[in-house]
Parts: structure tokens; sequence; C-alpha cells
């Protein structure tokens, strides 16, 4: 740990932009022809074709990384894609004792218990079992055993604090209402032995991003190992790196502690006022295409158009594009470093998570010439839901920037203000860590990450290499400090 240059880093206004940092998607971007030989499952043939381009001795060392991340990248599709048939059958019967195999093979046909052919072999998304009762009415029907919250569609209901946002929004004409005083302990714990005992670990847990009008004044309590460095504002991936040597048969944590002030968001939009945006340079990037996961593909334009039709104002286009993309239920989602177009991944597979949905309609706005940008962190609210959580932000002139969040939709409400909450507005119970996707870390990581876009359970390595998710644990707790006459509440959320 000595030596180890502790920032001293002014909490500073920090924009929007995409910034200058790598992309950490392209400078792993392999040849075309093995990327489409994983994707297609013919494992076999790609690891031939790394093999292959691997033996050159002239390789150039970014290829050399491109190509062994797509040997990374089998595997962990391996990991996701774990379950045959019968362990497939096996996780419905838990819940369907009496499922039939002519059930699970129409589910099976009509995709909707996700899977894959690798090499030959139909193998079954992990999580495609529990996914089925939240896109299939007929399969929740069919359930012997109560939903619970994570094998149920994802619902949300106006609450207090969404009236309250816009109450106070348009009583005093200001976007940002409704502060509230959080603090945070995030951790990371590396397993027992999952480095060798005196290696060092390297350590980048998430941290928030100072922005103005939406989540402010933000102090370091505490970081455990106490020498840390602090990612600058400008870090679009916002990071505390810290590092310590591993002991044998012990866990190695690394937690920070912070305060921050979140507030809550409604822009009180009137269609009718709203203009095409001029692309200035500024706005120009938030138009752009940005391989591999912002493309302008021909399925796009078909979704497009079919969406869009003749309308031409940008509000109504945007309201006509968060509409499409809600209608994509919300299911659990393979890892994002093994997908190689997250946006098109959502178009296709008929469900998505909240990234998936994100990507997906920051696509469709960019390509109606309506500028849009990532932002993604973690949400959560008094003992019903805490988790990693991706939303977007799009440009409508003359009103500037606003929220939007179509993971959580239009909610059911007889007020368009209040069922169109979150196209325009964000309530303050969410933390942002990233501005942006895919960016380099400060201090740059050496080796490839295990999420290769977002950045909320964090990220470790050892000079042998990444460290991936099964070799450690993530945690977020949070206590509300002040908030006005509601009083003070408390959680916490790991990952199993």
């Amino acid at each position: 740990m000595a030596g180890l240059a502790v920032a001293a880093v002014p909490v500073a206004a920090a924009g929007p932009g995409p910034g200058s940092g790598v992309d950490v998607g392209q400078r792993l971007a392999a040849p075309t022809h093995i990327v489409e030989l994983v994707d297609a499952g013919d494992f076999a043939g790609a690891e031939a074709a790394i093999a292959e381009a691997l033996a050159d001795p002239s390789i150039h060392q970014e290829r050399r990384v491109a190509l062994e991340f797509q040997r990374e990248r089998m595997r962990r599709i391996l990991m996701d894609f774990s379950l045959d048939e019968v362990g497939a059958k096996e996780r419905l019967r838990r819940h369907i004792p009496d499922l039939t195999d002519d059930e699970f093979a129409r589910w099976d046909d009509a995709g909707l218990i996700e899977a894959r052919v690798i090499d030959g072999e139909r193998r079954w998304f992990n999580r495609g079992p529990s996914n089925l009762f939240r896109i299939s009415a007929e399969a929740r029907e069919r359930r012997a055993t109560p939903l619970n919250f994570y094998d149920s569609p994802l619902e949300l209901e106006v609450l207090p604090h969404h009236e309250q946002v816009r109450e106070e929004a348009v009583a005093s004409g200001s976007l940002s209402v409704v502060p509230h005083r959080v603090r945070v302990t995030q951790s990371l714990t590396v397993k027992p032995d999952a480095v060798p005992a005196g290696e060092t670990i390297r350590a980048w847990v998430p941290f928030p991003r100072a922005i103005p009008g939406q989540q402010e004044d933000i102090r370091v309590i505490s970081t455990s190992p106490g020498d840390h460095l602090l990612a600058p504002e400008s870090s679009l991936q916002r990071t505390v790196y810290m590092e310590t040597p591993a002991v044998a048969g012990e866990p190695t944590p690394f937690s920070v502690t912070y305060e921050l002030t979140v507030y809550g968001q409604y822009a009180d939009i009137d269609p009718a006022r709203v203009v095409a945006a001029e692309i200035t340079p500024e706005l120009e990037p938030f138009v752009a295409e940005r391989p591999p996961h912002v493309v302008f593909t021909d399925a796009m334009r078909l979704k497009s158009a079919q969406v869009v039709g003749g309308e031409t104002n940008p509000y109504h286009i945007a309201r006509k594009l968060f509409a499409a993309v809600d209608s994509i239920p919300w299911a659990g989602a393979r890892e994002y470093s093994t997908i190689t177009n997250l946006g098109q991944h959502a178009l296709e597979q008929g469900h998505a998570d909240c990234g998936q949905q994100t990507m997906l309609l920051i696509t469709l706005l960019r390509m109606n010439g309506i500028p849009a940008r990532w932002q993604s962190g973690w949400i959560f609210s008094d003992g019903t839901y805490n988790n990693m959580h991706d939303w977007g932000w799009l440009y409508l002139d003359p009103y500037g920037w606003v929220p939007m969040d179509v993971t959580f939709g239009d909610l059911p409400h007889s007020d368009p203000g209040l069922a169109g909450f979150y196209l325009g507005g964000l309530d303050a119970y969410r933390i942002a860590f990233n501005d942006d996707w895919s960016r380099e870390f400060t201090p740059a990581k050496q080796h490839p990450r295990s999420e290769t876009v977002d950045l909320q359970r964090g990220e470790a390595e050892w000079r042998g290499g990444n460290l991936y998710f099964d070799q450690w644990n993530y945690g977020f707790e949070w206590e509300l400090v002040s908030r006005g006459a509601d009083g003070v509440a408390r959680s916490t959320s790991t990952n199993p």
C-alpha cells in the first residue's frame, strides 16, 4: 500500500459531456469474424481462429488483449448459460410441479425461456426460468408457489414522493426539488484465497459524481483501507481506488462511506413549446452512433419508422419511442460484457433489463435527431427495492436536458403529469455513479473489466489478472440522514 497517492479532489461542477477517455468496448474489439463466431455459438470455431491469430509473433498487444477477451467472453457466456434441458425444467418445476414437456417446449419455442445453441448443444440462461414468470401471464397463472418481487412483472405505482416532486417543481419553476441527505457505505469484498497471499489486490469502488441540481455536497466520511485515490470530477465513471495485500484464508474487504444530497427532478413540459434542437458541437456526440452499443442498424431504422410514423414534434417523438420501449417486458439480463450490442439485443430478444432498455431508447432517440445520453448507479427505497439501475437524459429545446427512466415507464394514474412522471422526471432515491458507459477508470485498470459497460458493483484485479464477479461480493448500505417530515430510513443490499 505504500506509495499510493491520495487525491484531494474538490467537489466541483462536472458537465455531461462524453469525455475524452478510452471507450472500453472499442479497445476490446476483436476482428469481426471472431466476434460473429462467438455470437453465433461457434465457440470451437472462434477458439481456433483466436489461437491462429495469437500465434502470429508480430501481433500488436492491443489486438492480443482483444482476442484474449473473446476467450474470456466465451467463458462468461458459459457461466450465464449453465443449464441443460433437465436443469431448466427442474428450475421451473420448483414453481410448477406438474409442468409438462409440451408446455416447456411451447414456451421455449416462443423464446420465453432464454436459451442459445453453443457448439451444437442447446443451453438455457440461468435466469431464464425465473424470467419466464415476468414475461408470460400464462406461466404466472400456472405457478403453484406465491410470486415474489424478483419473479413478478416490474410494476410501480404513483407514490406520495412522485406527487411531492411534481407539485414542488411546478410551484417553484425549478427542475430540482425535494432534497434528501443520504449516507452510503459501498463495499467490495474479495473472497478468501482468490488471490495468492501477499499479492496486492487493486479495487475500484463506485463513487458519485457531483452533478449540480441532481446530487451535490458530496463528502467522503471514511474508506477501508484508509489510503485511497478519489477519481476527479471529470471521470464519467467515477471511483474510489484502493489496494491492499491478500492474506491467506481471509477475505479482503474494501469500502467507502460518504454523504451527499440528492434532488428529485421534474420538468413541466409543454409539448407545444418543444422545437427541434440546434445540434451544436456540444450536442453532436449525443445524436451520433457509438459502436458497439449505439448503432443505427436497418432493424433500428425499421423500428423507428414503425413507431414514429410522420410525427415531427420532438416531444411527441420521444413520447412514442418511450412507450414502445416501455412495452418491452423487464427481465433479468446476462452480463453486459457478453453482449455485443445492448440496444440491438433488447430489440431482438423481446425482453430486456434497465440498461438494455435505456440503450435501445438512446439509440432510437439519436436516430431521430434527439440528443440522448446515459446515466446509471443505484436506486433505493424504504425496504422495498434496492438495486443497481440504469436510466438516461434527453435534450428538449427549450427545456434543455431532462431525465428519462423507461424501465419505470408510465405509471398507472389518471393525471397525465403523474402517469408520465418518468419522461422528464426522476425520484430522489437514486445515486448516479456514471454519466457515460465504457469509460476508463482513474487509475486505469490493467486487465479487462468484469463489467465493460456499467460501473455499479465495482471492479478488482491483481497482477495475475481480473477478478470476475464470482470471486468477490459487493454491498450497498444506505441511510437517509434528513428528509423533511418523512423520518429516517435504513436499508442494506448485497449480492448473494
